[in-house]
Order: C-alpha cells, then sequence, then structure tokens
C-alpha cells in the first residue's frame, strides 16, 4: 500500500513552483516527472522559460488547471505560495524539504489542504541511485518516515 507521501505522486498534472532568481530551479523533479508522462507547468515568477518550455509567472496563468502543486522556493516564500495554490482550488500540496514554515502550515489547514512537507520530493520521483536520492529513500523506507 503507497504511503501518504507516495500517493502524491499519482496525479497527472503538476505545477511545479520555482524562483530562478533567488534559487535554482527544481530540474530534478520537473524532469522525472515529466519522463513519467505526467503533465508538468513550470511556474517561476523570474523566468520565461525552464528546461526549453515555456515558464508561468502564477497559477492563475497556467493554460489548465492542476491537481497539484509543488513548491521548492526559499522558506520566505512558501506562505505566499500555499496561499496562492489554494485560491487556485489546488487541494493538494507539497513543500519541499526545509522550505515548510509555521505560516505555511496554518495556511494549508485553514484552507483545508492536503499537504505534505519534510522530505524531499525527488527520492519520489527518481528510481534508482539517482544523485543519491536512492540512498536517501532507502534509508527513510528502513526508518519508517517514508
Amino acid at each position: 500500500m503507497p504511503s501518504y507521501y507516495e500517493t502524491f505522486w499519482t496525479h497527472d498534472r503538476y505545477a511545479l513552483v520555482g524562483h530562478s532568481a533567488d534559487k535554482p530551479f527544481p530540474k530534478l523533479t520537473y524532469r522525472y516527472l515529466k519522463a513519467r508522462g505526467a503533465t508538468v507547468y513550470p511556474v517561476d515568477p523570474s523566468a520565461a522559460e525552464i528546461e526549453g518550455d515555456q515558464a508561468y509567472d502564477s497559477l492563475e496563468a497556467l493554460p489548465e488547471g492542476v491537481e497539484a502543486v509543488i513548491i521548492e522556493v526559499p522558506k520566505a516564500q512558501s506562505a505566499d505560495w500555499v496561499g496562492k495554490a489554494a485560491d487556485a482550488g489546488v487541494k493538494d500540496v507539497w513543500i519541499h524539504q526545509g522550505a515548510a514554515t509555521p505560516e505555511a502550515l496554518a495556511i494549508a489547514e485553514e484552507r483545508g489542504l492536503e499537504l505534505r512537507h519534510g522530505t524531499c520530493a525527488v527520492m519520489y520521483v527518481t528510481e534508482g541511485f539517482a544523485q543519491g536520492h536512492g540512498l536517501h529513500r532507502a534509508l527513510w523506507k528502513a526508518l519508517g518516515k517514508y
């Protein structure tokens, strides 16, 4: 049976939020989701394109609705993006490891979002031992945190 974290990765359409001006865009997550056949829209207010694909400056600018949002921005921006995901009607949100704040968690709870945080998104979307994420995955599974 899939874990609560694993169920996040069963959607067909995702928005992946980054902010390249402040932190490198999460290209590993982007690439692996696309390779799995998911529709992934890069949302980055500081970039016109990501990996040759059009980037969008907001969730509202996307050409269609998404089922889930992955937030991989600097910690100071995460609460704002949780609110924007809720405003866009998205109920399933992932905040990348180390980027959650008490404010972001409170907004998610107040708005009734399914929120996952505290772990690395890449270890769920990669296979094998890609860039050490497989080792991270094996460790977390052994510890019962996966």
